[in-house]
């Protein structure tokens, strides 16, 4: 482990010396501890778990639902993780006013917080325009979770949709 060296001893008659020491340290055994709770925490530890949502799809294709204009919100997201929101469904007869907000707190948290309280049981409507990232996707679907929404689908995106994105006067959220 350690060793101490001491100098030879001085020749008869001459003055006494001071004994130095050579100090020399062994680290191989602090070496190999290391090693050895390296391992052992390495083999003991959990590694974070993934948390998945539980998203419910329906087993095939159907009859449509009718919905009515006042209880749906539809979201379109859009590049630049921009979400393009209005009122109602996107028909023919109506043209609906379409407004732009992000995905922040004060944002698309806050509209869905806000059709909650003016339409109890709202149906949500997610549309992924052709610019939307797979983030984006999930972004909402979290969203959908914090402001605990009991009814969304995700929905195909039309030329109708297409249409309303082309078309510029929106309104900032």
């Amino acid at each position: 482990m350690a060793d101490f060296q001491t100098a030879a001893p001085a020749a008869r008659g001459s003055k006494p010396r001071v004994k130095k020491s050579a100090f020399r340290l062994d680290m191989t055994p602090m070496v190999d501890l290391a090693f050895l709770l390296l391992t052992f925490f390495m083999l003991t530890t959990t590694f974070a778990r993934q948390n998945a949502m539980d998203l419910t799809m329906p087993a095939g294709k159907g009859p449509a639902t009718p919905l009515k204009q006042s209880k749906a919100l539809t979201l379109i997201l859009g590049k630049d993780s921009q979400v393009h929101y209005f009122f109602g469904l996107n028909d023919a007869e109506t043209k609906p006013t379409l407004r732009t907000t992000t995905f922040s707190s004060a944002g698309l948290r806050q509209i869905l917080l806000d059709r909650q309280q003016q339409q109890p049981a709202p149906f949500v409507l997610i549309k992924a325009g052709p610019d939307a990232k797979y983030r984006d996707l999930v972004d909402v679907l979290d969203e959908m979770n914090i402001t605990d929404q009991q009814q969304y689908a995700l929905v195909d995106f039309t030329p109708a949709d297409q249409q309303l994105l082309d078309y510029r006067p929106q309104v900032r959220h």
